[in-house]
């Protein structure tokens, strides 16, 4: 048997991007990387890679919606909280977070609704401010997830091909694709699509995130993409990509989602365990 004291600690590779499309006039995406123990906060830049052994790493997505500028000052709010407030908790990760993490992500997750909620109750510029927030958190051995709207979480796991969606979307027609009443062709050109019935801020009272947490091994690949890379691309060809050599995956699938769509946002952050 091999001495556990003496393996490897997982490293991790990312690499991010975000395009405002060919329809929008502006960007209301945001993404965040983020390494952290409980002394030190550090932003990742758009690619690279770092070892496990001494920090934990937070990655995010977040999709802001609202009149003028609001949807994009929602979704840059939502990342920015992430860096002050999930950096408290590392000292529970270090302990092992099993039993706590969801009680962690959903009081972060409301933290966020409120300051929202507060700012488009108190400001005439920020009225109906909101946005989608999807997050992963790793610990060594174990990824953490947060998760509410329709920007998506993927795993794809090292030994298959088959890339499986982590997160629900926080829509009709999610809830339709989920209980096998409509294919995969049908939820991406329902009509009804892009209806959420759950964000951040907003008029919403309660906030109420998924939260999951997924076992990982070397090889594995983690996507947090928004919805509007999701309109270009199939899972099939998503696989494909991640499965690519580019030295950024994030920015490969960008590409090939804004040449079959672009009418939107379109963001994603890609998350490869070495």
């Amino acid at each position: 048997m091999k001495n556990s004291s003496t393996k490897k600690p997982a490293a991790l590779k990312w690499s991010g991007c975000s395009d405002i499309g060919k329809v929008r006039k502006n960007n209301e995406d945001s993404f965040l990387g983020l390494q952290f123990d409980s002394r030190e906060v550090q932003r990742l830049g758009k690619i690279g890679e770092a070892s496990m052994e001494k920090k934990d790493f937070t990655f995010a997505v977040s999709d802001g919606m609202g009149g003028a500028l609001a949807g994009e000052y929602a979704s840059e709010i939502a990342v920015e909280k992430i860096t002050t407030l999930l950096p408290r908790s590392f000292g529970q990760s270090a302990t092992g977070l099993e039993a706590g993490f969801a009680d962690v992500l959903t009081e972060l997750f409301g933290q966020i609704h409120r300051a929202l909620a507060y700012l488009g109750s108190s400001y005439e510029e920020c009225a109906g401010m909101q946005t989608t927030l999807s997050l992963c958190w790793f610990t060594p051995g174990w990824m953490y997830f947060g998760h509410i709207g329709d920007s998506r979480i993927y795993h794809l796991p090292a030994k298959k091909n088959e890339i499986r969606q982590l997160t629900h979307d926080d829509t009709h027609v999610g809830w339709l694709f989920r209980n096998g009443q409509i294919n995969e062709r049908e939820a991406r050109t329902h009509p009804r699509r892009n209806l959420l019935q759950r964000a951040l801020g907003g008029t919403n009272q309660f906030v109420d995130p998924q939260a999951g947490a997924v076992g990982y091994e070397a090889g594995d690949i983690f996507l947090l993409c928004t919805d509007g890379l999701v309109d270009g691309l199939y899972d099939h060809h998503t696989v494909e990509l991640l499965r690519g050599k580019n030295p950024s995956p994030a920015q490969s699938l960008v590409a090939a989602s804004l040449k079959n769509s672009g009418r939107d946002n379109t963001t994603a952050l890609v998350i490869q365990i070495v």
